[in-house]
């Protein structure tokens, strides 16, 4: 009865939806047009920092110069969704030796907090926020990574844009200003975030000038100190006597021990498209898994936005997603069978569980792994040399676990609430272990060459909207802008690698934003699916092609506050 009722709702929603402008080109749901520039380009989730990538190619600098410069502006410019006490994924396309470089930017949990301690303190879970989830931040040591293979002006050169609005000021965004209100009654109960992430109590409003001085020493000591300032100097010191102080556990000896990983991108071949992903312990492979399990289908002839687009679509998520949970973790801890994962052979026994006229209620996993909220940015640049980054940054839930050590203008991250805490699963709390991770970039070669980075993120909708934005742009044949602002579909309610990793027996929840039809609603219902509306759960895509008669093509969604610009 409810699915019923849901249905019907969205149904009456649907119908009733008009357009909020009539263009005269392209598709009815598009915002804007693409953006096309000559030699470079960035796209954000926020207009400045997307200038300030811009101005940093424009004085010399390299594609990943521009990004370290734009992840240190979100930083203080999108608290909701990043900053440097979060991790980093990136996969980098250099044209000199005319491959992908991924880097794996994901911390470790503290060495002395054991399994045994969640029990002590009767804990079923990880908690969502305080002292217990956090693990060691990983951006940092990305940024000098990244830096050091691919980057051409000095570091501090890189973070000037950002140490500067931190200190003179910046207007705070719609949508980051909506989501930071939401944040405030939840994180303020925990030492240091209000006295640095709120104006006398409250959340800064849309439009409203934010400084962050903190934030600015912090970004110096790290501009004149290098990688070492914050894994080995005062910083660490700062985060060692808080957390001490806290009921905490992160420490010194973590903070110094931390390393990331290159790490080789996996691909898989969609119609002649390779897509690459970072292997586990994040869930890029994911999505690498529904696009096989896609390719048999004639997804062209269906049509976008029709019952066998969004039934198969929710069917091949179920699938992957039972093998997430079942299997992505620490590749330190447990051997993953990645290449079986993605293999075609692979998606083909596991395509025969897929019915075009029924429901799954349940998913179990195809293979067994042998022991061995969330909010986030993603922004992608190039440059005039054909360097192409695509990125993505996290403090996991929102603005991160509400640790803000006294002066350094920063949350640590809560990614640790991803572990489980059972023993025997893949991804059960250990000491010094990296959790499940959900952030993931991607990229897109064509004959070897460079066609798509792009990104889409939010939590488990990544490499949901990862796989809708191919479909998209190969098999719908949309453009970068109309790809990711065409409805989209969500999933929800899979067995998850977290928490309590309950198995999922229901089919799940299948959500739909406004736009999709009244028979495709009527057709999924009557195949078995729940379906219904979801506030704001679909994520938020930035994303750069390169052009074939030369330049690049960029596209940043409407979802968010973000800018796609070139020069």
């Amino acid at each position: 009865m409810h699915s019923f009722v849901a249905a019907v709702a969205l149904a009456a929603c649907v119908a009733g939806t008009t357009a909020a402008a009539d263009r005269i080109t392209g598709k009815p749901f598009a915002t804007r047009s693409e953006v096309h520039a000559p030699h470079a380009m960035a796209a954000t989730s926020h207009p400045l920092a997307t200038q300030v990538a811009l101005d940093v190619m424009k004085a010399g600098g390299s594609a990943v110069d521009a990004a370290i410069a734009a992840n240190a502006a979100l930083g203080l410019m999108e608290p909701t969704g990043n900053g440097i006490g979060g991790d980093l994924f990136a996969i980098v396309w250099d044209p000199k030796t005319r491959r992908l470089y991924g880097y794996n930017g994901s911390g470790r949990s503290p060495r002395s907090l054991t399994l045994e301690e969640f029990r002590r303190r009767g804990l079923e879970e990880v908690p969502s926020h305080g002292p217990l989830p956090v693990t060691v931040p990983g951006t940092v040591d990305a940024w000098f990574a990244l830096h050091g293979r691919f980057g051409r002006l000095p570091m501090a050169r890189n973070l000037e844009p950002a140490i500067r609005y931190a200190r003179e000021g910046h207007p705070v965004h719609e949508v980051i200003a909506y989501y930071w209100e939401r944040s405030v009654p939840r994180l303020s109960k925990w030492p240091g975030f209000s006295e640095q992430f709120t104006i006398d109590g409250r959340a800064p409003r849309t439009g409203e000038t934010w400084r962050n001085p903190n934030l600015a020493d912090t970004l110096q000591k790290i501009a004149d100190g290098g990688r070492d300032a914050f894994y080995n100097g005062e910083i660490a010191r700062t985060i060692d006597a808080y957390f001490k102080a806290n009921d905490g556990f992160l420490s010194y000896e973590d903070l110094a021990a931390h390393a990331g990983e290159w790490v080789e991108p996996v691909s898989t071949r969609y119609r002649g498209y390779d897509v690459w992903e970072l292997p586990p312990n994040g869930q890029g492979i994911a999505a690498l898994q529904i696009l096989n399990l896609l390719e048999p289908y004639d997804l062209k002839s269906y049509g976008f936005g029709s019952p066998e687009h969004v039934h198969l679509f929710v069917e091949a998520k179920k699938l992957a997603f039972a093998d997430r949970a079942a299997s992505y973790a620490d590749p330190d801890f447990h051997r993953i069978p990645v290449e079986r994962l993605v293999s075609k052979e692979y998606a083909r026994e596991r395509g025969r569980l897929i019915s075009m006229d029924r429901a799954m209620p349940a998913a179990e996993p195809g293979v067994i792994p042998q022991l061995n909220e969330g909010d986030t940015i993603y922004l992608t640049t190039a440059d005039a040399d054909g360097m192409m980054v695509s990125l993505i940054q996290s403090n996991y839930r929102g603005m991160g676990s509400g640790m803000a050590p006294p002066g350094l203008g920063f949350i640590l991250q809560d990614r640790g609430e991803q572990f489980v805490l059972k023993e025997g699963h893949p991804n059960s709390y250990a000491p010094g272990k990296r959790p499940f991770h959900t952030i993931i970039p991607a990229f897109v070669t064509r004959d070897g060459e460079p066609w798509l980075s792009f990104g889409v993120m939010g939590g488990a909708m990544q490499p949901q909207g990862h796989v809708q934005i191919l479909l998209n742009l190969i098999d719908f044949g949309m453009n970068l802008q109309e790809a990711g602002d065409a409805p989209r579909i969500q999933h929800d309610g899979s067995t998850e690698p977290a928490g309590q990793a309950t198995p999922m027996a229901d089919g799940g929840r299948v959500e739909l934003e406004t736009g999709f039809p009244y028979e495709t609603v009527r057709e999924l219902m009557r195949k078995g699916h729940s379906v219904r509306f979801a506030d704001g759960p679909y994520g938020g895509y930035q994303a750069i092609m390169r052009n074939p008669h030369g330049g690049w093509t960029g596209a940043s969604e409407s979802r968010k506050d973000g800018q796609a610009a070139g020069y």
